[in-house]
This record gives C-alpha cells, structure tokens and sequence, in this order.
C-alpha cells in the first residue's frame, strides 16, 4: 500500500519511493516475460499486525488509532489474510492477469475523511484520458 498511497502520521518517503519503485519493477517485469507466458504481478497489503508492529504501536498508541481509523474496516490486518490473495495470484484464476497490483489494504485506498472531505473515487477526464481524483 505504501508505494500507492503515503503513510500518514510517519514520515517514510525513502520507504515510499522503494514500495514505489517495486510496483514499476513488477509491471516492467510483465512487459519483458510477458511474451514468455511468465506473469508478474505484486501484491500490496496494508498494515499488519507482526510483532515489530505492536512494538511500535506500544509506544505510540495515538499511530494505532489513527492506523485503524485510515481505513473502513477500522483494524490492521494479520499475517494469515494474505495467504488467499497470495494463492490467487499463483492461480490460474488470475491467468489473464498481470502487471497488476492487488492491493490488500482493508480500503485504506479509499481514503480517510480528510478536513471534511471524502474521497469519492477516481474520475476519468474524458479529453485526455487520464485519471484525477476527486474530492
């Protein structure tokens, strides 16, 4: 989730950039063995609860809060949840899928409610056929 969206309440944009850099590797990747037949895809899970996780929650409660609060199902998730989306990603259910990026995040995507405002998803600009988020 890190390389899509930026963690809030740390200050972690060297861990950004590199969360970045793995999801344009993965879509390279897909390019280049594309051909081949070998997909490539990455999988971006949201927080998870390991123990380094509860270390560092334990000191700052206030970042659990807001963790928890980024997201609409409101918890941080454990190691276990992505054993599914793991196995789907190996599976021929998602055969014709690669240079995608499955992003398991408990909707932390969507965004929080930010000054008032919630996100409402992405709109796409018709003229030039890009995306732009609206507010």
């Amino acid at each position: 989730m890190s390389g899509t969206i930026t963690n809030r309440g740390m200050h972690t944009p060297a861990y950004n950039s590199s969360k970045s850099a793995v999801l344009q590797l993965g879509r390279s990747l897909a390019v280049e063995f594309g051909p081949d037949r070998v997909r490539v895809n990455t999988l971006s899970p949201g927080y998870i609860m390991t123990a380094m996780t509860a270390g560092l929650l334990e000191k700052d409660p206030a970042l659990a809060k807001q963790w928890t609060n980024d997201n609409p199902l409101a918890r941080l998730s454990y190691p276990w949840e992505f054993k599914g989306p793991a196995v789907f990603l190996a599976s021929d259910a998602s055969s014709f899928m690669t240079g995608s990026d499955l992003l398991v995040d408990g909707g932390h995507w969507c965004g929080p409610d930010l000054a008032g405002f919630k996100r409402v998803g992405l709109v796409l600009t018709p003229i030039t056929g890009l995306f732009s988020s609206a507010w």
